[in-house]
């Protein structure tokens, strides 16, 4: 799918034409550079972690979504967000208007995330948070709301996605410009440093490149500078690489080309460990490893012949464990028409449960390993990468990258080039351009959401508002504005303490609106 040419068949001469031996291109796994995985016995040691994404409605509602999958062996939790909380709106924001807990919980304020995780311990469960622009706000009540439980943050394990780099080259979920966005983004790196050492501050994301149209080898290039752009910011922030590299995760998408995907993610270990000890001088090796996260594509789901999406995502999840992931969603048969429902998502769940228990391909480190055919594409996705990697340097950096709109342009046309190909058959998908049938939906369940999910969440804010104390609102609020205002000042901090006083995510993301300014995109095409 990235265009790199493929032979009918493999054989050692195509290792022997580039000087590859096990010592020095792959290694055992465990071993830098870490091509076949983190761990040395990988799966057999510990199983992935399961995290199926969850997020719908009410605090409450997405509550019970976590604790029926924590029951049905999910092994830790994934909050998705609804638009307005994504975009750091209020419910009752006019552009909040009919969209409050429609692809995700609704979360504004202390109250809401308390229900939401109302009889979680919290020092007991690994929490994922999709959240970016308003990634601050979010990461301060969840503190908040472990304090109130008795959890203090040294305690607190899971990760923030807090990319906001991808954010402006494809998934496009801002608030302001791209600087005051990773100035943002640094103190939160210092603050986390400091206070949460097992949480995962950055969770550096190639899913929504590859969703937006990039191919593999973008997603992996792209997200990889996306890394070096963080890492970078640590550093000049006067951290040193080690006290926060480790902390440092990495979100990949898995589509359909399936030796591809599980290249992918070998190339994107490698590459990781030279960058970190060649470039930036990590001396501890857990500093070096590629620790990650992977997803099921959602853009490979298909309206068409619904139940042939379950197919699919076996294929993906399987790449995403022989390629050596951490951590793994599989997307639910029925997201092209809702949120999954509570059958379709136990259905996704005992997916990954079949390939861990059943399948076999978890009891063997890396065991394509050695094979002609993935070597060669391996050292090809690598080699492909860095040519998009050096030439981001040249341009500056990824920063500069972005603002010019080069990332935004190289993905732009990948997904033009995609589906030319899907639209003249060059390209086949099962169940739209070939092997049709004259009924080619399914009668199947799909999740709806109520509006009085909106109206419920509305006016339990106002009341949330009109219980304060007005005082410290305004006070709070102060703070976070001068903290905004002084670049010396580490913004966490007052963001943290304006939450303990009930001041809402709107109200905070308002500041980042009026003092960073707002962003409006130029549309690269």
């Amino acid at each position: 799918m990235s265009g790199i040419p493929l032979k009918p068949v493999y054989g050692p001469e195509d290792l022997a034409e580039r000087g590859w031996s096990y010592e020095t291109s792959l290694g055992d796994p465990g071993q830098y550079p870490y091509t076949r995985g983190p761990h040395a016995t990988m799966y057999r040691g510990k199983p992935w972690t399961m995290r199926m994404f969850a997020g719908f409605g009410t605090p409450e509602d997405t509550n019970q979504r976590f604790k029926f999958l924590l029951a049905s062996g999910q092994t830790g939790l994934s909050t998705a967000f609804d638009m307005p909380t994504l975009m750091g709106y209020d419910p009752d924001h006019e552009r909040s208007l009919g969209e409050v807990g429609r692809e995700g919980v609704s979360v504004a304020s202390m109250d809401d995330m308390m229900r939401l995780f109302g009889d979680i311990p919290l020092d007991q469960v690994s929490t994922s948070m999709t959240i970016n622009a308003p990634a601050a706000v979010l990461l301060a009540l969840y503190v908040a709301v472990a304090e109130k439980q008795g959890v203090t943050p040294d305690k607190l394990r899971g990760t923030l996605q807090n990319d906001m780099l991808k954010e402006f080259i494809a998934q496009k979920e801002w608030i302001s410009p791209i600087r005051g966005h990773m100035r943002i983004i640094r103190d939160m790196l210092v603050w986390c440093t400091k206070t949460m050492p097992q949480w995962n501050t950055i969770s550096i994301s190639g899913y929504h490149i590859r969703e937006a149209g990039a191919t593999a080898v973008q997603e992996l290039a792209f997200t990889l500078a996306d890394g070096i752009g963080y890492v970078q910011l640590g550093v000049d922030a006067g951290l040193d690489v080690d006290d926060f590299a480790p902390r440092l995760s990495y979100f990949w998408d898995v589509h359909n080309d399936f030796f591809e995907e599980i290249a992918k993610f070998r190339a994107g270990r490698r590459m990781w460990a030279k960058i970190m000890r060649e470039r930036f001088g990590a001396k501890n090796p857990r500093s070096w490893l590629l620790r990650t996260h992977a997803q099921t594509a959602g853009v490979s789901l298909m309206a068409q012949q619904p139940l042939n999406n379950v197919v699919r995502t076996t294929v993906q999840a399987m790449a995403a464990v022989l390629g050596g992931t951490q951590s793994l969603h599989t997307n639910s048969y029925d997201e092209t028409y809702a949120l999954p429902t509570e059958a379709a998502a136990m259905l996704a769940l005992r997916t990954q449960q079949v390939i861990f228990e059943e399948s076999g391909i978890a009891s063997v480190a890396d065991p394509l390993a050695g094979s002609y055919f993935v070597e060669t594409l391996t050292d090809q996705v690598e080699a492909a990468a860095w040519e998009i990697i050096h030439k981001i340097d040249a341009m500056g950096g990824i920063t500069k990258a972005v603002e010019e709109g080069y990332p935004q342009r190289e993905i732009a046309r990948s997904a033009f080039e995609f589906q030319r190909e899907v639209d003249t058959g060059r390209r086949a998908v099962v169940g739209v351009n070939k092997h049709t049938t004259a009924d080619d939906g399914d009668n199947i369940p799909t999740l709806k959401i109520e509006h009085a999910t909106e109206s419920g969440q509305v006016d339990r804010l106002r009341a949330f508002r009109a219980s304060r104390d007005a005082g410290a609102v305004e006070r709070a609020l102060a703070a976070v504005k001068a903290a905004l205002r002084d670049e010396s000042q580490n913004v966490m901090p007052p963001i943290f303490e304006a939450v303990k006083v009930n001041v809402t995510l709107g109200e905070i993301c308002d500041l980042f609106r009026s003092e960073l300014g707002e962003y409006r995109d130029p549309a690269y095409l």
